[in-house]
């Protein structure tokens, strides 16, 4: 095995968006240390290992099959309702499920597509910063907003959130680009939440509470439907 695999293999890689912000905290660390700042010194370095932390972007296995619906970022399910989705998103005016997962800033920031499809539609919202748990946040925080259209012609929402700390949505995509499931279409700076509406009845599989990964856990499976799951803290 060469060097450079073995070091893929021992360190999560890290996206792309990251490697400036990295350099600036790395740089003001140089700096303290070069005026033998030294407590401001580790406090740099502190810094900038958990900037590397926060941009890593590990590889994930996505479930192949078109009727889940898997969560579209790493955090905690925070909200199973019942709502009527936010105007941007361009869908039917009638409740829908949606399923909210929360990011704290300590968890991978990547968000990756929820089902496979066409972007129908991207509609950012500049709003407010308040925590991204609370409900309100859905309709006041600066959010990106995308309507996925599967081949069914079907579609499902997804909603960027920022949050109480969060400054910034990066998007990756453009309207009329197709998506797989899991694929990777942005991030957010630095906590918060995203949001999927699935239609009313969908079989929603995830439960309050669970942890979530992106690109990987089945949130829900459309076609069919189920009652509401219970979990149990053990």
């Amino acid at each position: 095995m060469s060097l450079v695999d073995t070091i893929s293999k021992t360190f999560v890689p890290i996206h792309p968006e990251g490697w400036r912000f990295i350099a600036i905290f790395a740089a003001v660390a140089f700096v303290f240390w070069l005026m033998d700042w030294r407590v401001l010194t580790w406090f740099g370095i502190v810094l900038t290992l958990w900037c590397a932390y926060f941009f890593r972007d590990p590889p994930r296995v996505t479930p192949i099959d078109d009727a889940l619906v898997i969560s579209p970022a790493d955090g905690r399910v925070s909200a199973i309702e019942s709502v009527v989705p936010p105007a941007e998103l361009d869908l039917p005016r009638q409740p829908h499920t949606r399923i909210s997962v929360f990011m704290n800033v300590f968890d991978v920031h990547v968000n990756r597509s929820p089902v496979a499809g066409r972007i129908a539609r991207i509609t950012y919202v500049p709003g407010a910063f308040i925590n991204a748990e609370l409900d309100k946040a859905s309709e006041d925080n600066e959010r990106q907003a995308l309507t996925i259209e599967r081949a069914d012609n079907s579609r499902i929402g997804v909603v960027q959130i920022a949050g109480l700390v969060a400054r910034r949505i990066v998007k990756f995509v453009g309207e009329g680009q197709g998506l797989a499931a899991g694929e990777r279409f942005g991030l957010i700076r630095f906590g918060s939440r995203v949001d999927v509406y699935v239609p009313e009845g969908t079989a929603v599989l995830a439960c309050l509470g669970q942890r979530a990964i992106a690109g990987e856990t089945v949130l829900a499976e459309l076609g069919r439907s189920v009652a509401p799951r219970c979990g149990r803290s053990q």
